[in-house]
């Protein structure tokens, strides 16, 4: 029989459904594989394997009643800035290192209404601001195709966890790319839905207006059953949309016979990889062969995204990460009876290098004498780049593009240059900054790594790029890849 751990979650779902397998066989057997590699990849923070068998065991007996659901019994790991109750949520930094939230983020409440088993807490990069899963308070992340390189940030953990084999798929959270990267530098598919899909109550905010939560899997299928569970309106999220939930797994019908997909110009830029450039262009062509229509076109404010996020995104971080103080929660240095001398060591001690660099960036940017030149400018370019994917909408169904210019790089090789680094997400930031949905899914290898390919929709068209993705992963060899791990 094959290995648990390997198979798809529709694959379990029926095996458990038909009662061929226990939920607590299926999570033991994820918690072996944890146990057996876990050490050179060190994708979680946490195991909580006491508590995901306690699950599990919950899950067979709703199973046995006839009550199965296509995630009961199925084990998932979440990323470690989304709230569990009585579960430690660190944000990957020391601020917060012995934090134990009292209650659940809406997302988790769902997964659990729906009989889903928590493995653990996926490393990320601190608070979500990383492009590598280096900048973790407590270790990087290894990319599991080859352990001398980074699985991309800020969900590293996660995509890392879901291509070894940790973890059937993933929670994770997408500011500027930190789904869709790290999902296309690890070989799996990563879904960006339209921003107020799915509720961010419980997700400890880095930047408000961009921050999105979304699912990780082994394939497209995959991350359409979990969408359905986790999207949806919430009144405890003020940014939450009315909209009734489709069912995602019904859109996927593979035929994408007369859509048209429109090729960006700028996005296929200098900087990217010739390998990366040829997988990509051969993918266009195969969906081209399926019978979709090609258009180029062209965005042309998104050279300015990047500017554009880095002042709006470190303004908001900035705003939003002024409350870790350690007068009322948190890490807090004790040593003065100085309020003010406290504040700055803890804050000082409390976040690591990048955090402190994007706070100093976002409240420059909004001080006094400098708002109008940087924050409101940034304000008025993101109006922009909103308005050209809008007019581009209007004559093609969804974009593809690369996710990412580069593929995986070793560790190390651009931490000490936070532009060079920044400039690897030039391909998912107009994304967020737009608001859209986007999908990443593996389209082939460079130099023995994966290379992401990136389908981008209007909003609420997740449907629509999911079976675009659906048609070109049924019609390919890339998805479900499992790297060799020594």
């Amino acid at each position: 029989m094959v290995e648990l751990w390997k198979l798809s979650l529709a694959e379990m779902h029926g095996l458990l459904k038909e009662k061929s397998i226990s939920s607590v066989e299926l999570t033991q057997s994820y918690l072996e594989r944890i146990n057996s590699i876990d050490s050179e990849i060190k994708s979680y923070i946490t195991v909580c394997g006491d508590f995901a068998l306690k699950q599990a065991g919950e899950a067979d007996r709703r199973i046995a009643k006839g009550e199965c659901e296509k995630l009961t019994g199925i084990p998932v790991q979440i990323k470690d800035l989304i709230a569990t109750k009585d579960i430690r949520t660190t944000c990957g930094s020391n601020m917060l290192a012995d934090y134990v939230p009292v209650f659940n983020a809406t997302c988790v409440e769902r997964l659990y209404e729906a009989g889903a088993v928590l493995l653990g807490k996926g490393n990320m990069d601190e608070f979500g601001m990383g492009s590598s899963c280096e900048n973790s308070a407590f270790y990087a992340t290894n990319n599991p195709w080859d352990k001398n390189r980074i699985p991309g940030g800020s969900s590293g953990g996660a995509a890392a966890a879901v291509a070894s084999g940790q973890a059937p798929y993933a929670i994770g959270s997408d500011t500027g790319g930190s789904i869709r990267q790290p999902a296309a530098m690890c070989g799996i598919v990563g879904l960006k839905p339209t921003y107020g899909l799915v509720s961010r109550y419980g997700l400890v905010a880095y930047a408000s207006s961009f921050d999105q939560i979304g699912p990780m899997g082994k394939n497209v299928e995959d991350c359409a059953a979990v969408l359905e569970v986790i999207s949806g309106y919430d009144e405890l999220d003020s940014t939450s949309l009315q909209r009734p939930t489709p069912s995602y797994s019904d859109c996927l019908d593979a035929n994408i016979a007369g859509v048209r997909l429109g090729i960006p110009e700028e996005y296929f830029s200098d900087g990217m990889e010739n390998g990366v450039r040829e997988r990509v262009i051969s993918a266009v062509e195969k969906l081209k062969s399926m019978g979709a229509i090609i258009v180029p076109v062209s965005l042309p404010t998104t050279k300015y995204a990047l500017a554009c996020y880095y002042i709006l995104a470190p303004s908001e971080c900035s705003a939003n990460l002024a409350r870790y103080d350690g007068v009322k929660y948190g890490y807090s240095y004790q040593d003065t009876e100085d309020m003010w001398e406290a504040m700055g060591v803890t804050r000082s001690q409390g976040f690591g290098m990048e955090v402190k660099r994007r706070i100093m960036l976002g409240t420059y940017a909004l001080s006094s004498g400098y708002y109008d030149a940087f924050y409101l400018k940034a304000q008025k370019v993101r109006t922009l780049i909103r308005n050209d994917f809008d007019a581009v909408f209007q004559t093609v169904d969804a974009l593809v593009a690369p996710t990412s210019p580069v593929v995986a790089f070793e560790h190390g090789d651009r931490t000490d240059d936070p532009v060079r680094m920044y400039s690897i997400d030039v391909c998912t930031l107009p994304v967020n900054i737009a608001g859209l949905p986007a999908v990443s899914l593996p389209c082939g290898l460079s130099d023995g790594l994966p290379v992401g390919l990136q389908i981008i929709g209007p909003h609420f068209s997740e449907g629509n790029i999911l079976n675009i993705a659906y048609a070109y992963e049924r019609d390919t060899e890339w998805s479900g890849a499992i790297p060799v791990i020594d």
